[in-house]
């Protein structure tokens, strides 16, 4: 269940929060209708939640999510999986990675779905006593899991092992979101590999379960590919993985994703600074005229990069514009506000979202941090608390 759900944002009480992530639950139905109406009708989505839904929260997320007719998903690890069931989440949940043949009684207890990563991993957990569910990885092209295309007679064999109820197989899209004709080319390889395997395997009248292969640009790039499930990951959070991503921006209106979280932290002090004072750690910057500074409640413990000191990263306060100078601490960083008007102890800053008609990207952390917006998000702390609204 949802640690506590608004019925819109004006109902959240931020008075107590130091540094937050605003979910909004709105903006992830949208998401997912449009989605939807990208696949097939008797393709079904698998909500990808690994990675604390992608810094948004997994068990709250994925809450949601089954409210609204989600029936599988997908985490990194056991853990992540134990960590859902306990949150009495009722869907599938399939592992994506290995876990441990040690812990193929918590796989069963917790009823989980778990990948085989190759051949020998298969035969390893087969030989241990009680039947599992799995799904069967194969290695397309990105030579990370799963078994290729040379090794049809090894793919075969691990649906003929005991204690393994396989119940689908799939592989994984490395390159789908590029619109470079090299990775172009790439991409419709793995796809070519993958239909390959799965036209051997149904040969010889192997049931193979459910098949799955588009991730998110899979989805919207894709849109030839045919199976029985999709796994949107970024997509679902509205944002694209690569900040200066063409292809989401170039989809049609109706077919636009919306951003489902804004981080925002609080105004901890506004001080007037003279000429010739340094700020922060490391003489890093160096008022050159009379400047009002104010310091904030996030930090790079917080998730927050400290890639981002040095380089003209905006914020919002009170509908306004400032920029971070000096070095971004571990729990504060401090910022010029010599230009926001009434600025005080207390106000909201935000980070990346929405403040009033004004708004941030996450891309702009994504790309002066110089990653993926996956990561960014991902790599929200533990100690941001998330506030979910509709």
């Amino acid at each position: 269940m949802l640690s506590k759900t608004y019925q819109s944002r004006e109902e959240i009480d931020t008075s107590k929060l130091r540094a937050f992530a605003e979910i909004n639950l709105t903006n992830f139905k949208h998401n997912i209708d449009v989605i939807n109406n990208m696949l097939d009708d008797d393709c079904e989505i698998v909500g990808v939640v690994k990675a604390n839904a992608y810094g948004h929260g997994s068990v709250e997320v994925a809450s949601y999510f089954e409210s609204i007719g989600i029936k599988h998903f997908a985490v990194a690890c056991i853990s992540e999986g134990i960590e859902l069931r306990n949150a009495n989440i009722k869907g599938e949940i399939i592992i994506l990675g290995y876990t441990p043949v040690c812990q193929k009684d918590d796989i069963i207890k917790y009823d989980l779905t778990q990948t085989l990563v190759n051949s020998s991993y298969a035969r390893e957990l087969s030989e241990l006593p009680g039947v599992v569910k799995c799904h069967v990885a194969l290695n397309t092209g990105m030579n990370r899991i799963g078994e290729n295309r040379d090794h049809i007679k090894d793919i075969e064999l691990i649906y003929k092992l005991k204690n393994l109820d396989i119940t689908g197989i799939f592989s994984h899209l490395c390159r789908a979101d590029s619109e470079e004709e090299e990775d172009i080319l790439f991409t419709r390889k793995q796809i070519e590999n993958f239909d390959y395997i799965i036209d051997k395997l149904k040969e010889d009248k192997i049931d193979l379960g459910e098949v799955h292969l588009q991730n998110s640009y899979g989805i919207t790039t894709y849109r030839s590919i045919h199976r029985d499930l999709a796994r949107p990951g970024i997509i679902l959070y509205g944002v694209p993985c690569d900040p200066k991503d063409k292809i989401l921006n170039k989809l049609p209106e109706n077919e636009q994703f919306k951003p489902t979280m804004s981080l925002r932290c609080k105004v901890a002090m506004v001080k007037d600074v003279p000429a010739g004072e340094n700020i922060g750690y490391g003489n890093n910057f160096t008022t050159t005229t009379p400047m009002k500074i104010a310091t904030i409640t996030i930090g790079y413990a917080d998730g927050f990069s400290r890639a981002v000191s040095k380089k003209d990263f905006k914020v919002l306060v009170n509908g306004q514009y400032g920029r971070i100078i000096g070095n971004v601490c571990m729990d504060q960083t401090m910022i010029d506000a010599t230009n926001i008007d009434n600025i005080k102890e207390g106000d909201i800053v935000t980070l990346f979202g929405q403040d009033g008609d004004y708004y941030l990207p996450v891309n702009q952390l994504s790309e002066l941090s110089g990653t993926i917006t996956n990561e960014t998000l991902s790599c929200i702390g533990s100690r941001v608390e998330r506030v979910y609204h509709f």
